[in-house]
């Protein structure tokens, strides 16, 4: 294979109301097995941003970036297993395998990502890569992929800075080849503000991030929304990812009286967080609110997270198939439990596994078969990316628009009443939004 440069566990159990015969008649409607990779005579792309060969025997080279040792473990692990079912379901392209090589960690950090980006870029047989799956690991890592002249999809990045403000402008981190299947972190905080105005009478509230690009940024649009909807923002402010020791900050964000208290922060910070809250003056009938990052298993398990509102993605996927394999939510998540000994401990999974069913897609497109090589165009990689429009995926209909998001903006709010049964929980929707089309 040679590159040549030109100059220039639970989470399905949210799955409601369809049965399987249902969903695989909608996924009848897509191409046959036999002829939905068939070579062509020519394909998407100018050269600009230079070629990849893929010699008789080789395979097209893909990568995943996420998070699959630490305290977030529980985020990248079900992304890596997404990844890698698609990779097994899609099948060759134009005759050639897909090969996934090495599983790379970003650490949901900066640092992690940063090395672990430099290392998938000095192989220039690597036309994309699927994640990181935290947003300041891509923050870091898009930069470098993206200027590599490959594509980067994510499946768990929610920070808007890595995309647009949704008013046509671009995020401050935004990288042209960069997309996600997951929704925009404004919508995020809008939703879980409308909800503590519409749907529980609150009009205060206090705001407690980390500091990193996701929680900040979630934490704002939440905070911007609440007081352009009217409600007040008693007090905004910052811990340390590494502290243990809540009351400090509790206290301060105490003084101005909240009824509720949004904290979009990862474990193990939030465990203390929710632990120390009731104990401190002012705060113990506060309603607590966070969103998908602690929407897991190891969090929902926990006393203190009875009664914890979550914001997060719509997983009530229904009655979808993604239409380049076919799989419905209930066979893949059949297969993921067959595979793995388990369900996903969180709720991307299914993003990754259409992230990567839109990566090998975009190869599809971009490449032909010419003298036995298969010839892959970087731009054109990009073309089909930035041009899709209605694909049919697992988690529901997929459209990117001119900055990367891709996924349904739909965003839900669950009420998380029993730790003892957190499949119930999931499927305890009490508020959904999504913006006007």
């Amino acid at each position: 294979m040679t590159a040549q440069k030109q100059p220039a566990g639970r989470f399905a159990a949210s799955i409601l109301g369809v049965g399987l015969s249902a969903a695989l008649a909608l996924a009848a409607c897509g191409d046959s097995a036999d002829t939905r990779h068939a070579p062509t005579s020519d394909h998407l792309g100018d050269g600009s941003l230079g070629i990849v060969e893929v010699e008789p025997g080789d395979a097209v080279q893909i990568r995943s970036l996420n998070t699959i040792t630490g305290d977030v473990a529980y985020l990248g692990i079900p992304n890596q297993r997404g990844v890698e079912l698609a990779v097994a379901d899609f099948g060759p392209v134009h005759g050639f395998d897909v090969e996934l090589g090495t599983r790379y960690d970003d650490l949901c950090s900066s640092d992690g990502a940063q090395a672990a980006a430099q290392t998938i870029v000095a192989d220039e047989d690597v036309v994309g890569v699927i994640g990181p799956s935290c947003s300041a690991a891509a923050v870091a890592a898009s930069p470098l992929i993206t200027a590599a002249q490959m594509v980067l999809i994510a499946p768990s990045n929610t920070s808007p800075t890595l995309t647009s403000d949704l008013a046509g402008n671009p995020g401050l981190n935004y990288s042209v080849g960069y997309y996600r299947t997951s929704n925009n972190g404004l919508l995020i905080g809008e939703a879980m503000a409308r909800f503590a105005l519409e749907g529980l009478g609150l009009s205060t509230a206090a705001v407690i991030h980390d500091g990193d690009p996701y929680s900040r940024s979630i934490a704002q649009a939440f905070a911007d929304s609440l007081e352009r909807l009217g409600g007040t923002v008693t007090g905004f402010a910052a811990i340390n990812k590494e502290d243990t020791d809540m009351v400090p900050v509790l206290t301060e964000v105490a003084a101005g009286n909240p009824e509720a208290l949004f904290f979009p922060i990862f474990q193990p910070a939030g465990d203390f967080l929710t632990d120390q809250a009731p104990g401190v003056p002012g705060l113990s009938e506060t309603v607590m609110l966070t969103d998908a990052s602690l929407l897991n298993d190891g969090f929902m398990s926990l006393s203190q997270s009875a009664g914890v509102y979550f914001s997060g993605p719509d997983l009530r996927f229904g009655a979808t198939s993604n239409q380049s394999t076919g799989k419905t939510p209930e066979s893949l998540l059949d297969d993921y439990r067959q595979t793995y000994g388990e369900a996903p401990s969180a709720p991307y999974w299914a993003h990754s596994y259409d992230a990567t069913t839109l990566l090998l897609e975009a190869v599809t497109a971009a490449s032909s078969v010419v003298d036995g090589t298969l010839i892959i165009d970087r731009a054109g990689l990009r073309e089909h990316l930035n041009s899709v429009s209605g694909y049919r995926g697992v988690i529901g209909t997929i459209t990117c628009d001119r900055f990367g998001d891709c996924g349904s903006q739909k965003t839900t709010v669950i009420h998380h009443l029993d730790p003892d049964d957190i499949e119930a929980s999931l499927a305890n929707v009490v508020f959904e939004f999504a913006p006007e089309s």
